[in-house]
């Protein structure tokens, strides 16, 4: 059944409206008519999904009201944040499509320095705005609670800076998976409580340089490997993701 997130605040009598591109969807490409059912995420009811029947669709809208409310748990028991060194090409695309479907609370660009892309800031807001729809549309498809958010792409200054509100900090460092490091991940997932907040570094082709390593260890990051293989830059955050969804929904 069809999913959408709704932006729209709920009325008293448990109606609400479609409009914009949702809106062209429901009635342009799934055709939906009065009286067909889908389901309704609202961004102030975490953990629960309503089912909604569709009362009438008009010119530049549709309105339906909530039949009933479903619990829902979809998301994570802890918060992710994927910051990606920005790679060549669409690979953060396929970032940002995968790791949403993999549970990422958030997704923040940086720039590193063996980051090829340079953008100008109309360039970066267009960039900004297709990563949003594709979040939404990965969301919607794996029926999740919560579209992640996209931040605009920082400097790996301001990333330092913006990781202090973080409960948990680490960079993927293939040095140190080359020297044997392999328990640090597992580790401190140990140690990560339901509703802590984790912040997960990854550099772009060619990895972290020794400065930026050096750096992110000063401010706090801790340096981990991710197994014995050296992972590119658009696997390892899809690898991360997997093993946090493994040790936290699997093995509970």
């Amino acid at each position: 059944m069809q999913r959408y997130f709704i932006h729209e605040p709920i009325k008293d009598d448990q109606s609400f409206r479609i409009k914009g591109e949702d809106f062209h969807h429901l009635s342009r490409v799934m055709r939906m008519k009065a009286g067909d059912h889908f389901y309704a995420v609202f961004s102030d009811r975490q953990n629960q999904t309503a089912l909604a029947v569709l009362d009438e669709i008009s010119s530049d809208c549709a309105r339906a009201t909530v039949v009933k409310w479903i619990r829902d748990e979809k998301e994570l028991p802890i918060q992710v944040t994927v910051a990606s060194g920005l790679p060549k090409g669409d690979k953060l695309e396929l970032i940002i499509q995968k790791g949403t479907e993999l549970g990422a609370s958030s997704f923040l660009p940086f720039m590193a320095e063996r980051s090829i892309v340079k953008w100008d800031e109309k360039k970066m807001h267009k960039k900004v705005v297709r990563w949003e729809k594709i979040a939404k549309e990965a969301a919607e498809q794996s029926q999740r609670t919560v579209i992640p958010e996209i931040y605009e792409p920082v400097s790996i200054e301001k990333l330092c800076e913006m990781a202090d509100r973080y409960t948990w900090k680490l960079f993927a460092y293939e040095e140190a998976a080359k020297e044997g490091e392999h328990r640090q991940f597992y580790e401190t997932l140990k140690n990560v409580k339901q509703k802590d907040t984790l912040l997960i570094a990854f550099g772009p082709e060619g990895g972290f340089s020794q400065e930026e390593a050096s750096l992110l260890s000063e401010k706090g990051f801790i340096p981990c490997g991710l197994g014995p293989r050296i992972l590119r830059t658009e696997t390892a955050p899809l690898y991360a993701l997997s093993a946090i969804s493994y040790h936290f929904e699997l093995m509970r």
